[in-house]
């Protein structure tokens, strides 16, 4: 059964710092890019970061660049978010999610995690 579940979300001040985790089982960890995605009430979930799954290749949302950083740990199958410097923009759901293209007549997959909640606020 594949899972993927996220933690580190909560309650953090303008200009603090959080680390989300994502903690995936059920598949072959090492083969998928990781990827955590954000959504805000009203707003269409928007990609944050993603991790290739050889050579731990990044990309970042232009907001985020420079105080996200996006990390995995393949013997651990766990992958990390890394936020500084927070802003109330950054409060949203957060998603984790891994994604595997298809390999000849292997089908693309395309895993969900059940999400995070991060609050900035005074």
């Amino acid at each position: 059964q594949v899972q993927l579940v996220e933690s580190g979300g909560g309650l953090v001040q303008p200009g603090g710092s959080l680390t989300l985790s994502c903690a995936a089982s059920g598949f072959t960890f090492g083969s998928y890019a990781m990827s955590w995605y954000r959504q805000a009430p009203g707003k269409e979930r928007e990609l944050v970061a993603r991790i290739t799954s050889v050579g731990g290749g990044t990309n970042y949302a232009d907001s985020v660049k420079g105080r996200f950083t996006i990390s995995r740990d393949n013997a651990k199958n766990t992958v990390l978010l890394q936020m500084n410097s927070l802003n109330p923009n950054a409060a949203a759901m957060y998603y984790c999610n891994a994604f595997r293209r298809a390999i000849l007549a292997v089908p693309a997959r395309d895993y969900w995690g059940q999400g995070t909640q991060v609050t900035v606020s005074s």
